[in-house]
This record gives structure tokens, sequence and C-alpha cells, in this order.
């Protein structure tokens, strides 16, 4: 009976479904992150009858046949971009992004990463890192005199200096851009690595080419709806109760059927 290999395929269908919407839980405090989806697909179909197929009987037409579904399954799990709200935070190097765009960092590997994460900070060197350490694009460098920074949407960085009246310009900070930002690959700690479909690196100046703008003293929170995650949950867990039902209903007509005599 195909209807347990079908309602196997739902269950695991909606398990997934749960565990995106756990993985967005669990991040709701996450800086800039960004929920997830799960988007799923029909499995194939048994054509007991073909559309259009002339029967045998009379030579007429069938208008829509007999096409038997065989399930369901995971088609991705896709990335919801969307504006998360911004929190106050009066930090000389928490930038918030505001539009499209994210911050390139240097990997340990050498290696460019990607992210909206702009709670930086400042190395021993005087290097702006992110928490992780990881050297923000192009490498800008604070002198150790420095008294304080002034980072302006278009992300100049100006350092001002307790024996001088005009601040010194720094360096700029770049945001980038990808055709299909969802392709990113997430390697974890907020940060995202190019892939064949996002497509290469766009950099460009902050409030260009389509680019937001950076604000300094502001950080990105997480923008999961609570709301809607939990409404998805109970819509998953409703599923994967009615997926349950078919199956025990077709366990019990197998069962009749070995009992017929």
């Amino acid at each position: 009976m195909k209807a347990l290999q079908i309602a196997a395929t739902g269950m695991a269908a909606q398990q997934m479904r749960v565990d995106v919407v756990s993985g967005n839980l669990a991040n709701m405090s996450t800086t800039a992150y960004n929920a997830r989806r799960a988007d799923f697909a029909d499995l194939g179909y048994e054509q007991v009858a073909r559309p259009g197929t002339v029967t045998a009987e009379d030579g007429t037409m069938l208008p829509t046949g007999v096409q038997l579904g065989l399930g369901v399954r995971a088609a991705a799990v896709s990335v919801v971009l969307a504006q998360g709200s911004l929190s106050e935070t009066r930090g000389d190097l928490d930038l918030a992004i505001e539009g499209r765009g994210l911050l390139e960092v240097t990997l340990p590997s050498g290696a460019s990463g990607y992210t909206r994460d702009g709670s930086l900070k400042r190395s021993a060197d005087g290097l702006i890192v992110t928490s992780e350490g990881h050297a923000v694009a192009p490498g800008i460098t604070i002198p150790v005199e420095a008294r304080s920074l002034s980072i302006n949407a278009a992300g100049e960085v100006w350092a001002y200096f307790a024996d001088r009246t005009d601040p010194e310009l720094l360096g700029q900070i770049t945001l980038v851009g990808f055709a299909n930002e969802k392709g990113l690959e997430a390697i974890g700690s907020n940060l995202f690595l190019e892939s064949a479909a996002s497509g290469p690196p766009l950099p460009g100046t902050p409030g260009t080419e389509g680019l937001g703008t950076i604000r300094q003293g502001y950080l990105e929170d997480s923008s999961v709806d609570a709301v809607r995650e939990v409404t998805e949950l109970i819509k998953a867990q409703r599923g994967y109760e009615l997926n349950a039902k078919v199956l025990t209903a077709a366990d019990q007509m197998l069962s009749a059927t070995t009992q017929v005599r």
C-alpha cells in the first residue's frame, strides 16, 4: 500500500519544517539574522491513466486522467531577506546596514567571508575586526592615540585626536552586493561564503549602486517574527499528526486485509 510511504514522506517533511522553525526561534537574538523558510515540492506521480489518453471502449479522450502522487520532498531552505529593526547602542564600532549589502571580512584561510553583523571590535594592533577576530575589508587600522571615531553613511572612518582640531580620514568601509544573496553559503558565526548560486561579489560604496547606507552606533536586530514562527510550528505539528493518522489508517486497512479468510 503506497499510503504508508506517502505518509512517511509527509511526516519527514513536517519534521524538517519544525527543525527550520526551531533554528529561527533559537536565533531571535542573533544580530542581523535572517529567518529561514522550508520550501517543499511534490514527488513524482504514478500515471495510471495519462491525461489525453484515448479510451479503448468508445474512443473518447480522458480530460484529466488518473495521476497518483507519491509524496513530498524538501525543495529548499531559503533565506527570507528582510531588514531587521535597528537598536541604538552608541558604540563607535557598532554599525548597522540600512538596505542591501554585506561587510566583507578576511577569514583565517585568507578567503573572503561576508556578514551583516556590524558589532565590530578593535584588535590589539588597532585593526577593525569582527567579534570573531576577522579583519573587515579593506583593513583599517585605528591609531592608538585616537580619542574617538566617526563613521558616516558612506562608510568613511574619521578619527579624532586630542591634540588636533580636524579629524583624520583613516579609510572607507565598503559594502558588497550579490545578484542572488539567497544563494550565499552560510557557515555559521553570522558568516557567508560566495557560491556558484550567489554569483560573484559586487563591491561598492555604501549608498551607491543599490547598496544600503551605514548607521554608526546601531546594530541590526534579528528579523525573526516570533508570532509567525509559532504559527508555523503549530501548522507543522498538525501536519505531522495528520500524516501519522494516515499511517495508522493504512496500517489498519492492511491488518483487515490480512485477516480476510
